[in-house]
């Protein structure tokens, strides 16, 4: 097998649909339970006082000023959260994220108080009255004032702030305890492959008519590739990413191994550029698409069979293949097939969340095709 640069192939890939985040819907539900009950309280205190010299007086002007006092900053609230949720920058802790909430800050607090002032205004409009017992004398653009509307506005971030940065931290723990699951199982996987019965009992047939018609440099050739497939996999420990090198080097010991199996009704036709070997990928990703094509395609072929892997950097993605010319459809839609299939791309999709694409589909020409784009990282 021979590693030979893979020339130019365009691809259009699938776009997948954002991820609803449920989080921010809840968040924004409990911040406008909570803006509510301070502007109750706020009302029922505010009128309380105007009983004092007002007995009679209505609550629908001191219930306006509450709800104009909390739900600013509820609305505020709810805003900030969805967009920490949305836009991972937003909680970017710098002297520059600082400067930008500054003048947000003073913009947001000067609205509120011109807002809160025109409802004092409206309320000694309808209810003149009230202007004795105190609303007259209500001016919301004073220093002191300003000054504690602007620092509630810094604890609403940094209160927002510190829980986001909290729920990231356990989704990112939670989120690398099913990685390690989606590894684990991976692993699992690969070597109840290797160490199936008919896979080594096919291995096994191989070495014993290799060794019957004298041919003891493939014995030992085989031998080394059964070798070398179950040390990787067995490994006490592998890493969640490898280098592309390496996951084809693995690929390699298993591919050597079937060709000697099929013989002449089985060729391997490798395409790696330089770039993408030096491309970071899950572990055991390419293991089970390569095994299908074996198991799924190559053994139904009778006639040569081809199983095509190519790997190839397409700018910031990096671009991986397995085809072959077997029945195409009727076989690859087996139910083991489609469990493989789901797998690798609910590993994908842990590894990468919505940024990659999968498709797997049978050719026009026939045999089968599966397609992976992945974010391109270099290995170091």
């Amino acid at each position: 097998m021979e590693y030979r640069d893979a020339g130019e192939i365009t691809i259009e890939g699938n776009s997948k649909p954002s991820r609803t985040i449920t989080g921010s819907a809840r968040a924004t539900t409990v911040i406008t339970i909570l803006a509510s009950l301070l502007a109750g309280e706020v009302a029922a205190d505010c009128h309380s006082t105007v009983l004092a010299t007002h007995a009679g007086a209505p609550f629908l002007p001191s219930l306006l000023y509450g709800v104009t006092m909390w739900w600013w900053w509820g609305l505020f609230t709810c805003i900030f959260w969805v967009a920490l949720r949305q836009w991972q920058g937003a909680s970017t802790l710098s002297p520059r994220t600082f400067l930008l909430h500054l003048p947000i800050g003073i913009c947001l607090t000067l609205a509120h108080a011109f807002i809160l002032q025109e409802v004092i205004a409206f309320d000694l409009h309808i209810w003149p009255n009230l202007g004795t017992a105190g609303y007259a004398s209500l001016h919301f653009f004073g220093l002191r004032r300003l000054g504690s509307e602007l620092l509630l506005y810094g604890f609403v971030v940094g209160a927002c702030l510190a829980a986001h940065l909290y729920l990231r931290s356990q989704e990112e723990r939670l989120h690398s305890a099913e990685l390690e699951k989606q590894l684990t199982a991976a692993q699992l996987h690969a070597l109840q492959m290797q160490i199936d019965p008919h896979f080594l009992f096919n291995t096994l047939n191989s070495l014993t008519a290799l060794v019957k018609f004298d041919q003891k440099i493939e014995a030992l050739e085989t031998l080394s590739n059964l070798n070398n497939l179950l040390r990787t996999t067995l490994a006490s420990s592998s890493p969640a990413k490898v280098a592309l090198s390496k996951e084809v080097q693995m690929i390699e010991n298993y591919l050597a191994i079937e060709q000697v199996r099929f013989a002449d009704r089985l060729r391997v036709d490798l395409r790696v550029n330089a770039e993408a070997l030096r491309g970071l990928v899950p572990c055991f990703i390419l293991q089970p698409l390569v095994e299908n094509a074996i198991r799924h395609g190559i053994a139904h072929c009778t006639s040569e069979g081809i199983v095509e892997t190519t790997a190839e950097r397409a700018g910031d993605h990096l671009h991986l293949y397995v085809r072959d010319n077997g029945p195409g459809v009727h076989i690859h839609s087996k139910k083991g097939h489609g469990i493989g299939l789901q797998n690798t791309r609910d590993r994908l999709s842990h590894f990468y969340r919505d940024d990659y694409d999968m498709s797997a589909k049978p050719l026009a020409g026939g045999g089968f095709e599966v397609f992976i784009s992945i974010p391109y990282e270099q290995a170091t």
